[in-house]
């Protein structure tokens, strides 16, 4: 699928992450302790540091933690948004979405529309588009996009295939409708019958969680750990994906928006790692300067923010740039923006409440909830 849009303004962005981090270099047991294996480790793969969240924080703190302080950097009344849509696959509860939970929290206005976006790298795009084409019907003047994962907190950091990839953040985006002409353009697709390359199979209503997968211990011949609450990702078949739609997704987006590489200030391409971008940097024939892969190396791979943590990460001046993105589903997207006059907020560290409830105070409350006392 591709369109175009012209009255849609991206006003500003802000990113967050947790405050405790794992650094690649502090890990060296799992590269039986020599410095060569992590070395080359480091130069092929990128690894590097993540952020990981501590287990009471979970994607919506983040997000609103985001959305607050660009709000307040921006000097935006909140009363002024009449759209928030929320993109995450790693929810606070089975029910109710994200988006209303976020919305009660902001203190937003009743009329505003709440709309939860269950999707994972692809999913800021995602977002994106579905802002674009409600707020091009002119019935939404101004849009809050948070968007999140916690996809470092969510696996076992023993696992050596998922653990050093991934880290946590999420962001909050301000949209606005403009009637002046602001050109974007998107490129979306999905092959649904990859569905299965990355995965969560336990905890929905095909698997529910019981007993007799609770106690279900697997390991791989390598020694890594799996059970019900971790996911699954067929490496070798999402890299397979990956340079098949990937590069050629970039050349498509440019030509939508009827671009050059010449004219992009930046291509912010998905940080799956770094040996994948740069594969698809140079199988797209797009400029290497212009293509940050170093953001994985600080951050990780932040499956759902991750395209918008590479822009919060730019201290230079953006005018046109693209997006790309691809994951989970399988699906991907790209998008062609004017960025020019927009806000920057940067990457920040969320720092939790003092007031935080441990897991045994949430769970005497809900049990009091329940009981009505």
């Amino acid at each position: 699928m591709k369109c175009n849009f012209n009255h849609v303004k991206i006003k500003g962005i802000k990113t967050v992450i947790p405050e405790h981090y794992i650094d690649i270099a502090d890990e060296l047991q799992y590269f039986e302790n020599n410095p060569k294996k992590l070395a080359r480790a480091q130069k092929m793969i990128g690894y590097g540091r993540r952020y990981i969240a501590d287990e009471m924080t979970t994607v919506t703190d983040l997000a609103v933690d985001a959305a607050e302080k660009l709000l307040r950097e921006m000097n935006i009344n909140r009363e002024d948004i009449d759209l928030l849509i929320f993109v995450n696959q790693k929810p606070d509860f089975k029910e109710p979405n994200d988006a209303c939970v976020a919305h009660g929290k902001l203190n937003l206005k009743k009329t505003c529309f709440a709309l939860d976006i269950n999707s994972g790298c692809t999913g800021y795009i995602q977002g994106l588009i579905t802002a674009h084409a409600l707020m091009s019907t002119e019935a939404f003047d101004t849009c809050l996009l948070l968007a999140g994962d916690l996809c470092g907190r969510m696996n076992d950091q023993k696992n050596r295939k998922t653990a050093p990839v991934f880290g946590d953040a999420a962001s909050a985006t301000i949209l606005k409708y403009s009637a002046d002409e602001i050109k974007s353009a998107f490129v979306m697709g999905t092959d649904g019958k990859g569905y299965d390359k990355i995965i969560y199979p336990f905890g929905g209503t095909h698997l529910p969680f019981d007993k007799e997968s609770f106690d279900m211990t697997v390991f791989d011949e390598q020694g890594n750990y799996w059970n019900n609450k971790y996911g699954i990702m067929k490496g070798e078949d999402v890299f397979k994906f990956t340079m098949d739609v990937a590069p050629q997704l970039i050349i498509d987006t440019m030509k939508v928006a009827n671009w050059t590489a010449s004219d992009v200030d930046l291509f912010a391409i998905h940080q799956a790692n770094k040996q994948i971008i740069e594969n698809i940097v140079a199988k797209a024939g797009i400029p290497v300067e212009k293509a940050p892969a170093d953001v994985f190396s600080k951050y990780a791979n932040n499956s759902t923010n991750s395209v918008v943590t590479v822009l919060s990460d730019q201290t230079k001046t953006l005018n046109k740039v693209i997006l790309c993105a691809f994951g989970v589903g399988l699906t991907w997207g790209g998008a062609a923006l004017d960025l020019s006059g927009c806000y920057n907020g940067g990457i920040s560290t969320f720092i939790p409440p003092n007031d935080k409830l441990t897991k045994e105070e949430q769970i005497n409350y809900w049990i009091k909830y329940f009981k009505g006392e």
